[in-house]
């Protein structure tokens, strides 16, 4: 009969060069290298969809912060058409405004389509009417003073839109931080995954790792190797599932409009734009795979030494 440890001897690869104490290829090895590609395309995806509502609610609140609407209700002897000319003369001589215009009927009843149906006829109805005013700079604009002129026009009322900004930046902060606990979560089943992948690594080369004892090797240097070969795994993995989130964004981005009716499409677009992550969004894309990467080989260390000095 051999020598236990001359068979574990023999198992150990004997080749040219810097051979790897950790087999290369092996189910557990196989099983997380899809596991982490699956969690590092979840993990892009949403921070790719973080980021896309982030730069619609951005352009939203900078459009929103850009315009004034100066309202004016119908009133008992006052001449509509007169006090429209007066609040556009008005808002034009007010500094940092860029333009001003009055929205015909067509536009107002456009605008109301929503509530009260498409096909009404509102002319014999006298209803409010709105002037847009947009702002050069809404920082040095003098939205103060407008709104004190406009108290000579009976029935003129200035609206900043400074509720929707409000709603529009608390939507968007509300987005940023559930995107963020689902990468936190995403990030802890990692972290599992990768710990009970090292331990089941770990038992099935406990022969291996009693051999490298025997002759002299320390368990920072066998954590070294199993590191080095969860790190490969990791970077495998991770960029796998970055090249596929990237390959989703530009394919939704590509069919979007396609797949779906004009309407739904429309409605889409607003939350996410045309699906154009931008360099931003890349480099953070870029990011989630080194810190999958770099979270697969410091947990794989850390597990492989608790390991060792369980059994030691």
């Amino acid at each position: 009969m051999s020598n236990p440890i001359a068979r574990v001897l023999d198992r150990l690869p004997m080749r040219p060069g810097k051979a790897p104490i950790v087999p290369e290829r092996s189910v557990a090895g196989h099983t997380l290298l899809l596991l982490i590609a699956i969690m590092t395309f979840l993990s892009a995806v949403t921070l790719g969809g973080v980021v896309l509502v982030q730069k619609s609610a951005l352009a939203w609140s900078a459009d929103v912060g850009r315009e004034v609407t100066i309202q004016i209700r119908p009133m008992e002897g006052e001449v509509m058409e007169s006090n429209l000319r007066t609040a556009i003369s008005l808002a034009e001589s007010t500094p940092g405004v860029a333009s001003a215009r009055a929205l015909t009927i067509a536009e107002s009843e456009q605008l109301l389509e929503p509530w009260l149906g498409a096909g009404i006829d509102l002319t014999a109805i006298d209803i409010p009417r709105l002037v847009v005013v947009r702002l050069a700079d809404p920082a040095a604009a003098d939205i103060e003073g407008l709104a004190q002129n406009l108290q000579a026009i009976n029935g003129a009322t200035l609206d900043t839109h400074a509720a929707w900004q409000q709603q529009l930046n608390s939507m968007a902060g509300t987005i940023v931080v559930s995107g963020l606990l689902v990468l936190a979560l995403i990030a802890v089943a990692t972290v599992l995954a990768i710990i009970f992948a090292t331990r089941g690594t770990m038992a099935s080369n406990r022969e291996i790792v009693d051999v490298l004892h025997f002759i002299g090797a320390s368990n920072r240097f066998i954590a070294g190797e199993f590191q080095g070969r969860f790190l490969a795994i990791g970077l495998r993995g991770g960029i796998i599932g970055g090249v596929a989130a990237i390959a989703f964004f530009v394919l939704i981005g590509l069919t979007a409009g396609v797949v779906l009716p004009s309407e739904a499409s429309a409605q889409v677009g607003v939350f996410f734009g045309q699906f154009v992550i931008g360099v931003d969004g890349l480099i953070g894309i870029c990011a989630v795979v080194l810190v999958i990467a770099a979270l697969t080989a410091v947990t794989s260390r850390m597990t492989v030494r608790r390991y060792l000095a369980e059994t030691s």
